[in-house]
C-alpha cells in the first residue's frame, strides 16, 4: 500500500489543486462563464465556488501567472471522476455543489485509483541487477542482496507512475475537451519583472556593491523575497545595485555562478568580486547586516 500512496497522492494534488485554486483567482466570482467542456460537462467559475481553500499569497500569484496548468488539473480531475462514475464508484457526485463535496470527490478519486492500481507492477531480478550496476557507486558499499528490496521498491514506483501517466493520457486523448482560450487568456497576469544577463554584467561594472538574487518565479521562497528586495533596492538606491535573475531564463549564467539551490543571494563588492553568498530565504535583517559588513550604509 505504501508504494502506491505517493503516486495517488501526487495525482490528487495536481487534480484537486487545479479545481480549488484556479477559481480563487478568477475576477468574476459567481459567474457561470464556461472555461472548458469535458465530455459535455462544464467547468465554470460557479463550480469552483465550493472548492476554495486557503492558499498562501505567493502560490496565488504563481497560479494567476499560469492558469492553464491548473485548468488542466481540473480537466484531469473531471476525467477521473467521470471514469469512476462509469465504474460505479461515485457516491459523492450527487452532492456536487454542496458543502464538503470536494473532500468527498477526493475520496472517490483516491478509492478509484487505489482499485485501478491495486497490484504492484512486477519487477524482475534482471531489472534490479541492472539498476544496481548503474548506481553501484552510490550504494555506500552495500551488496546487491542488501539493497535489492529498496531497488525493487524504487523501480516499482517508477513503473506505477508510468502506468498512471498512461492511464490519464488515454483518458485525455479519448475525451471531448473544448477550452475557451479567450476566457483563459483573460485570467493570466504578467509575471513580475526580472533582470537580464546584461543588467548583471553592467551592475558588476558600475563601481557599486551588488546583491543578486538568483531565483525563479515558480519558487515560493523566491517570491517571499520579492517585497524585501524591493524595499532594499529602494532604500539603497544609488548606494548598491539590487538585481533579480531568473535562473531558468538565464541558466548559463546560473551555471557560471555555480547556483545549486534557489534562491541564492550573491553579494559582490564595488570591484565586482564575490564576497558572500547565501542559499535559501534571507531576511531583510540579515541582508542589511551583510551590507554593513561590506561598508554599505
Amino acid at each position: 500500500m505504501k508504494r502506491k500512496t505517493g503516486i495517488i497522492g501526487a495525482i490528487l494534488i495536481v487534480a484537486l489543486a487545479g479545481a480549488s485554486l484556479f477559481y480563487l483567482f478568477y475576477p468574476g466570482r459567481g459567474s457561470a462563464q464556461v472555461l472548458a467542456m469535458v465530455n459535455g460537462e462544464k467547468i465554470t467559475v460557479s463550480d469552483f465556488n465550493h472548492e476554495i481553500g486557503n492558499v498562501e499569497e505567493q502560490a496565488r500569484e504563481m497560479i494567476k501567472e499560469e492558469p492553464a496548468e491548473f485548468l488542466e488539473g481540473m480537466i484531469v480531475r473531471t476525467l477521473i471522476l467521470q471514469e469512476a462514475e462509469k465504474q460505479g464508484i461515485l457516491p459523492a457526485r450527487e452532492n456536487k455543489g454542496q458543502e464538503g463535496s470536494v473532500s468527498s470527490e477526493e475520496s472517490v478519486i483516491k478509492e478509484f485509483l487505489e482499485k485501478r492500481f491495486s497490484s504492484a507492477p512486477a519487477v524482475s531480478q534482471e531489472e534490479i541487477e541492472e539498476f544496481y550496476e548503474i548506481y553501484k557507486d552510490r550504494m555506500e558499499g552495500k551488496s546487491l542482496e542488501q539493497i535489492a528490496p529498496m531497488i525493487e521498491q524504487i523501480i516499482g514506483r517508477e513503473k506505477q507512475q508510468k502506468q498512471l501517466e498512461r492511464f490519464v493520457g488515454d483518458l485525455r486523448n479519448s475525451a471531448r475537451i473544448d477550452i475557451n482560450e479567450k476566457h483563459l487568456k483573460k485570467l493570466a497576469v504578467k509575471p513580475p519583472d526580472s533582470n537580464t544577463e546584461e543588467d548583471f554584467l553592467n551592475a558588476l561594472k558600475s563601481g557599486k556593491p551588488v546583491m543578486v538574487d538568483f531565483g525563479s518565479n515558480s519558487c515560493i521562497p523566491c517570491r517571499q523575497m520579492r517585497p524585501i528586495l524591493h524595499e532594499v533596492k529602494k532604500e539603497y538606491s544609488g548606494k548598491a545595485e539590487v538585481l533579480v535573475i531568473d535562473v531558468y531564463k538565464y541558466n548559463s549564467l546560473a551555471s557560471e555562478q555555480k547556483i545549486q539551490l534557489i534562491p541564492t543571494l550573491i553579494f559582490f563588492d564595488s570591484n565586482g568580486k564575490e564576497v558572500h553568498r547565501h542559499q535559501g530565504f534571507m531576511s531583510k535583517k540579515l541582508i542589511l547586516e551583510q551590507f554593513k559588513k561590506m561598508g554599505i550604509s
